[in-house]
């Protein structure tokens, strides 16, 4: 038998359980102890008469009536962030957390170096930036805002195109003294690449190696575009890189970057700018993304160089 009323404030609990999939990952989001949770998932369990998950030894999955109270409980979380757009903030200016994830190659060199200026603009606006090479579940609050390489096709998503930009081919001035410089693509057979790991490349528009010359082998792979990048300059090899990280280290030195076949060698990709449906229209997320697209046009330049 159901025990009663159950506490609004659990749904907050329930939702962040749902969509973390763990009581720990759930309790880190809230901010509370993973007991918390527990008791007051238990608590919400006991009030609806009903078991919400089935507890598994790596997480906890919905129950059929876990689901139907998911769909209930996100209906209401979108009215109340609605309200919460219309009221909050609208004497005291834009205020509260704004969590954009992106790539960490548009994140650290990109981002991070011009978000500063938002805050100059949103004193009151706390900024996290998650640039981290991986997607970004909007539905499951990862992040309110997520830089993408590929537009989704499904899902309440609202999407618009960031900015396109290049990419080209580098070695480092050292490694190429050192092997001898590179005038073909069959060339590159004789050279070491570094690239992605294979099955950790998060979008298909990665997958970029095949693109430069055909059966190339990766000798050195990373997840991580940084350290691609990283170890290239170091002399670790042959990478594809953006060129708004790239043109940063061109230099004289042993580590500047040189472009191996710019007229050859030359990509083309596509940043999205993805925002939920239920909350792109809060002032915190609104501002953020407007921020994100202006700092962009205005930095085609380095983007799109010519």
């Amino acid at each position: 038998m159901p025990g009663g009323d159950f506490e609004w404030s659990d749904l907050t609990f329930f939702l962040a359980v749902a969509r973390a999939g763990r009581l720990t990952v759930a309790a880190a989001r809230l901010k509370v102890e993973h007991s918390t949770v527990s008791r007051r998932i238990a608590a919400l369990e006991a009030a609806l008469g009903a078991k919400l998950f089935d507890r598994r030894p790596h997480g906890y999955a919905l129950t059929a009536a876990g689901d139907r109270l998911l769909a209930a409980a996100e209906g209401m979380e979108t009215l109340a962030l609605s309200a919460q757009g219309e009221i909050a903030g609208s004497d005291l200016g834009v205020s509260g957390t704004v969590r954009i994830g992106a790539p960490d190659g548009f994140g650290t060199f990109f981002l991070a170096p011009r978000i500063g200026a938002l805050s100059d603009l949103h004193p009151e606006l706390d900024i996290q930036l998650l640039a981290m090479p991986r997607l970004f579940s909007l539905s499951k609050r990862e992040a309110d805002i997520a830089i993408s390489l590929s537009r989704p096709k499904e899902g309440r998503l609202h999407a618009r195109k960031l900015t396109d930009y290049r990419l080209g081919l580098y070695a480092a001035r050292a490694y190429l003294e050192k092997h001898g410089a590179i005038e073909s693509r069959a060339a590159l057979q004789r050279h070491r690449f570094i690239g992605y790991v294979d099955d950790l490349i998060y979008a298909p528009e990665l997958d970029y190696v095949p693109l430069v010359a055909k059966d190339l082998r990766v000798r050195l792979k990373s997840s991580s575009l940084v350290a691609q990048m990283t170890a290239t300059r170091a002399g670790a090899g042959v990478c594809v890189l953006p060129r708004f990280m790239a043109d940063l280290f061109a230099g004289e030195g042993p580590e500047g970057l040189v472009p191996i076949l710019p007229t050859e060698v030359g990509l083309t990709r596509t940043f999205w700018l993805l925002t939920h449906t239920d909350t792109r229209d809060l002032a915190r997320i609104r501002v953020a993304a407007d921020f994100i697209a202006e700092a962009a046009q205005k930095g085609r330049g380095v983007l799109m160089p010519g």
